[in-house]
């Protein structure tokens, strides 16, 4: 079939229309192409995971199985007497433990003013058994439970320091003496002191040092 000049001329002006159309389209994809590359780049990465904090333990018990280290009846002038303790540190942190004294129960007569008590820190030994003590420190003089009960009541006026390293396990002994003083007085003074009672707490307390800044 033959078809007019005007048709062959209409459908070369539409195939160089498609023609001349499509290649905006193709300088468009190769210029989407451009972009892309310009922004790739060889990366590398490094990690370290799993960072955690966890705090370190401070731990102390003694081997007194909740008896108490002094229960003397029938006391009598300058009788005297002492007992041992063993104190162990299961804590994980260095740190140091003080002796201090609280809870002093007073009596009437005063009978406090005239028991003094003193302690040292030494190995050996074991709960109201001082066989075999040796002190490795040399004890404070002996004071009145009353003096004791204000100037060493807490862990910053406590004293007989021992040092831990912060390895679980770590033991001193404590000999504590004590001596039923009645030195200077009358005996009308001594006998008011007859049916007198008191008591107090030794206290063991351990603190981890202060962070090295």
């Amino acid at each position: 079939m033959n078809t007019s000049p005007s048709t062959n001329a209409r459908k070369i002006r539409a195939r160089k229309i498609v023609a001349f159309s499509a290649a905006p389209l193709a300088l468009l994809v190769a210029g989407s192409m451009v972009w892309q590359g310009s922004y790739a780049a060889f990366s590398a990465t490094t990690r370290n995971s799993g960072s955690s904090w966890s705090t370190g333990q401070v731990t102390l018990t003694d081997d007194d199985s909740g008896r108490a280290a002094f229960t003397v009846n029938n006391l009598v002038p300058s009788q005297t007497g002492q007992k041992c303790i063993v104190v162990t540190s299961s804590s994980t942190v260095a740190g140091e433990v003080r002796t201090y004294v609280q809870n002093l129960a007073k009596s009437a007569q005063g009978l406090e003013d005239h028991l003094k008590m003193t302690v040292d820190i030494g190995t050996g030994g074991s709960f109201n058994d001082c066989t075999g003590f040796t002190a490795t420190s040399t004890p404070i003089a002996a004071q009145p439970l009353t003096i004791l009960s204000t100037a060493n009541n807490s862990y910053a006026t406590g004293g007989t320091s021992w040092k831990t390293a912060g390895t679980p396990g770590e033991t001193k002994s404590y000999r504590a003496t004590w001596t039923f003083d009645t030195t200077g007085m009358t005996q009308a003074q001594v006998d008011a002191l007859q049916g007198a009672q008191t008591s107090v707490d030794l206290v063991w307390e351990l603190q981890s040092n202060a962070p090295t800044p």
